[in-house]
C-alpha cells in the first residue's frame, strides 16, 4: 500500500475509542438464523433490531422455494440481466410485482441499493431536477450524487418548504421528488396526498422507496401508494426483499416506457450480476404468503400497537413514529452507545443510530417489531430498556405518576 494512501486509512479512528471503551456495537456476529430470538457468543438474544417485519425468513415454505431453486438452476446466473443472466423465474417475478403494486411493469436488480443507484441517475437529465426529502435512505442521496441533474432538498416531511423549492424551478424541466414511504429510522409515513397535490401544481413526477413499507401498509402490504389509495399518483414505486420479503434484491415499477428506458440506462442493472436462483424463488414465496395470509401484517400491527403501549407508559420519547419502527431517542452519542451494550449483555438487540447519521442530540435506539414477536418478549425488552435508560441517567425517561 502506498504511503499516502495509508497515512489516509491509518487517521480513521473514529471506531478506535469506542472499541477501546467495550461499546462497539457493530458487525456483531449472530449464529443463528434472523428470528426474534438470535444466538450471539451461544447465547439467547431478543432479536429487535431486524428489519424482518412479517419474520419470515425461516418460513419453511420460503426456504424449500430456494432449496429448489438451487436445485433447478444452480446457485448463479454468472451475469447480468442486460446478457445471460435472464431467467424465466426473474420475469414472472418481474410479472407479479408489477400487478402487486398496481403498475404496467417492473424490473428486479440485485439488491435495493443498487436500485435507487440506477434508477435516480439515468431518470432525468442535465437540465432537470431531483427533489429529495431530507432523511431519504442513503441509497437514494448517493444515485442523486450520480445524476447529472440538480439536487435540492426539502425539510423532512415539510410540505411547505417541498412547495417553496419547487416554485423556484422552471416549468419546461423535468422535475423528480424521491421520498421515503416510511422512513427508515424516524419510522413516519410519508405525507402522500399533500405531496401530491404539490406535484401536480408545479408538474413534478413522484417517486417513493417503498423499502419498509410493503408488507407493512397499504391493501394486503402493497405500500404507500396503496395505503392511500394514490397509486396513479405515484409514477415510480421502488421496493426491496430484504426486510419483509425475506431475501435478497429490490426492484423499480412503472408503466412500461419507464421500465423500458431503466432497464437500458440503469448501470447498476446493466453492469451487475443478476438476482441469484435462490433469492428470486424465495420472493415469489414470500409473495404468495403475503397475498394468501393476512395473520402475518395483522399480528405486526398487533405487537406494533403494543409495545408502542407499553414505551408510551414507561415515557420514552419516539418522536412521530407510525410504523412498527419505534425509534426511542436517547440524544446523546455516548449514552446511546452505553445503552446499547448493557441491553446487549442482557440479551436484548436494538440498533444504536449516532452522528454523523443524525446530530448527536438526536440519537437513537431503533427499535423494530416482528410479526413473529410474542406480547411476554415485547414486555421483556420494554421492562430492560426502561432499566437501562435508568442507569444510564437518559433524562428523557420520565418518571412515571
Amino acid at each position: 500500500m502506498g504511503k499516502r494512501l495509508h497515512e489516509k486509512v491509518a487517521q480513521f479512528q473514529d471506531a478506535t475509542s469506542i472499541k477501546e471503551a467495550g461499546l462497539y456495537p457493530y458487525f456483531r456476529p449472530i449464529e443463528s438464523g434472523q428470528d426474534t430470538e438470535v444466538i450471539i457468543d451461544g447465547k439467547r438474544v431478543l432479536m429487535f433490531g431486524s428489519n424482518s417485519y412479517l419474520g419470515l425468513t425461516n418460513h419453511p415454505k420460503i426456504k424449500e422455494a430456494s432449496k429448489r431453486a438451487i436445485d433447478k438452476y444452480g446457485t448463479g446466473c454468472a451475469g447480468s440481466r442486460f446478457l445471460n443472466g435472464t431467467l424465466d423465474i426473474h420475469i414472472e417475478l418481474e410479472n407479479r410485482l408489477a400487478k402487486y403494486v398496481g403498475k404496467e411493469a417492473a424490473v428486479i436488480f440485485s439488491t435495493g441499493f443498487q436500485v435507487n443507484l440506477g434508477v435516480l441517475s439515468c431518470i432525468t437529465g442535465r437540465n432537470d431536477y431531483l427533489i429529495l426529502d431530507e432523511y431519504d435512505h442513503a441509497s437514494i442521496i448517493d444515485g442523486s450524487r450520480l445524476s447529472f441533474s440538480r439536487v435540492i432538498k426539502f425539510a423532512h416531511n415539510d410540505m411547505d418548504d417541498l412547495r417553496q423549492k419547487l416554485k423556484n424551478l422552471p416549468d419546461e424541466a423535468v422535475k423528480l421528488i424521491a421520498v421515503d414511504g416510511i422512513f427508515s429510522m424516524e419510522g413516519d409515513i410519508v405525507k402522500l396526498p399533500e405531496l401530491s397535490d404539490i406535484a401536480d401544481e408545479f408538474g413534478a413526477n413522484i417517486m417513493v422507496d417503498d423499502a419498509h413499507s410493503l408488507g407493512v401498509i397499504g391493501h394486503k402490504g402493497a405500500g404507500t401508494a396503496s395505503h392511500f389509495g394514490m397509486t396513479d399518483k405515484v409514477d415510480l414505486i421502488m421496493g426491496t426483499f430484504s426486510k419483509s420479503f425475506a431475501s435478497l434484491g429490490g426492484f423499480i415499477a412503472a408503466d412500461k416506457d419507464t421500465i423500458e428506458y431503466i432497464k437500458h440506462k440503469a448501470r447498476s442493472l446493466i453492469f451487475s450480476a443478476s438476482m441469484t436462483p435462490a433469492s428470486v424463488a424465495s420472493v415469489i414465496a414470500a409473495l404468495d404468503i403475503i397475498e394468501t395470509e393476512p395473520h402475518h401484517i395483522e399480528n405486526l400491527w398487533k405487537n406494533t400497537h403494543y409495545a408502542k403501549m407499553l414505551l408510551n407508559d414507561e415515557g420514552f420519547d419516539m418522536g412521530p413514529s407510525e410504523s412498527p419502527i419505534l425509534p426511542i431517542y436517547v440524544r446523546d452519542n455516548a449514552k446511546t452507545f452505553q445503552t446499547t451494550n448493557i441491553l446487549q449483555s442482557q440479551g436484548i438487540f436494538v440498533n444504536p443510530v449516532v452522528s454523523p447519521a443524525v446530530p448527536s442530540d438526536s440519537s437513537l435506539l431503533r427499535f423494530s417489531l416482528m410479526a413473529t414477536h410474542t406480547f411476554s418478549q415485547i414486555e421483556e425488552a420494554v421492562d430492560k430498556l426502561s432499566k437501562a435508560f435508568k442507569t444510564v441517567g437518559v433524562s428523557t425517561v420520565k418518571e412515571k405518576i
